[in-house]
């Protein structure tokens, strides 16, 4: 039998990548990673501490290498972050290494997911609707040029999107 395939998670903020991706990867008995938890792993400091120190783009090379790093394990589930596909090498790596699964989530969903959270970067000082609104419309097309599933989250429970991945795996034959 042939080892699990992996599975990378794309989706904006809020989408509940995390959520998911731990409950997919616990049913398919996989190996579960964030490559947020993986940078801050790799260099000891969190997110925003990058972002302050070496801007968006140092940290957006920091997440194509742990990204190419942990694809390079077999039968993962990845949370990747949500500017992930910004970087088009990544976006090959995730396609060429994973069945891609696109948490769609509404505009309105990922700014009441985020209202407590003080720990996005691109969310510090702003106006966080118009943000998310603007990052929606440079992301989506992106999340949907490699996807092989686009999962609608607004409203629903991880369990339901967990079932919904699970079946899709499924029926297109990818190994348990």
């Amino acid at each position: 039998m042939s080892a699990p395939r992996r599975i990378s998670l794309v989706g904006p903020m809020g989408a509940g990548k995390t959520t998911v991706g731990r409950r997919l990867a616990e049913l398919r008995h996989q190996t579960f990673c964030d490559s947020d938890q993986e940078i801050e792993r790799r260099t000891g400091v969190d997110i925003s501490y990058i972002f302050e120190k070496e801007g968006e783009a140092g940290f957006r090379q920091r997440e194509k290498q742990a990204i190419a790093a942990l694809l390079e394990q077999p039968g993962i589930v990845l949370a990747s972050g949500g500017g992930a596909v910004l970087d088009a090498d990544t976006r090959r790596l995730m396609a060429s290494h994973s069945v891609v699964i696109y948490l769609h989530a509404g505009v309105e969903q990922q700014v009441q997911r985020t209202a407590r959270a003080e720990n996005r970067p691109l969310l510090q000082n702003v106006d966080r609707a118009q943000t998310l609104a603007r990052l929606f419309e440079v992301r989506d097309p992106l999340y949907r040029e490699i996807a092989d599933l686009v999962v609608y989250t607004d409203g629903r429970h991880a369990r339901a999107l967990v079932r919904e991945i699970s079946d899709f795996l499924h029926s297109h034959e990818f190994v348990a």
